[in-house]
């Protein structure tokens, strides 16, 4: 069985997710965005309790409410950073973003270990996990999607009763609406929506409830 678990974290409420096969233990963490020593040591404080074997780090895109903590887990367990290339100058221009939103960080460039994109398949113990590069509101994102689970991780790109935003450098409306149409709205209607802002959705209540559909 797939597990997540979720960490609302800094000042933008981004949602961190820690998602594990329950058999084996494999782990990957979501977007580490926490911000401060104790919202790491939430975090750390799971993969501790709960014998977790943390195998990589993935990335739905690089804004720098999503990457705070990628220093912290680097650091601590190892394991490689996994994000889409388009977004790869969003990485190494954190320390802009920080300020553009009055942030009190001063991080600095982030790099991947290694870049994924569209139709790769990654692996959680008996689950493969589908990357889907969904562009708009950044020029990388990417939707992670777990078919054997019924789950995905939306990141920026789907919102409970919303969608991300397009008004930052490198986004497109017209790219996210096509994006969500095409790879995910075609999926199983009772695939459950974990985003990296606010509450998780189900694509049916998308279909049937979200404005900008």
């Amino acid at each position: 069985m797939i597990k997540q678990q979720s960490f609302e974290v800094n000042l933008f409420g981004e949602e961190t997710y820690i998602v594990w096969d329950d058999a084996t233990l494999e782990a990957a963490i979501i977007d580490p965005g926490m911000a401060t020593e104790a919202e790491c040591s939430y975090v750390d404080n799971f993969i501790a309790q709960h014998t977790l074997h943390l195998k990589a780090v993935l990335f739905t895109h690089l804004h720098i409410d999503h990457t705070l903590g990628a220093e912290h887990i680097s650091r601590k367990y190892g394991v490689p950073m996994l994000g889409n290339k388009a977004d790869a100058p969003l990485g190494r221009q954190r320390r802009e973003q920080a300020t553009m939103f009055h942030m009190p960080a001063n991080p600095g460039p982030l790099e991947m270990d290694r870049f994924i994109d569209e139709g790769e398949v990654l692996t959680l113990g008996e689950y493969k996990v589908e990357a889907l590069h969904v562009p708009g509101h950044s020029p990388g994102s990417l939707v992670y999607y777990i078919p054997g689970a019924g789950i995905m991780f939306s990141g920026d790109v789907l919102f409970r009763g919303s969608i991300g935003r397009t008004d930052l450098p490198g986004g497109s409306y017209a790219q996210l609406i096509a994006g969500i149409h095409k790879k995910l709205l075609t999926l199983p209607l009772a695939t459950k929506v974990y985003p990296g802002h606010g509450p998780s959705t189900t694509l049916a209540d998308e279909m049937r409830s979200n404005p900008f559909f």
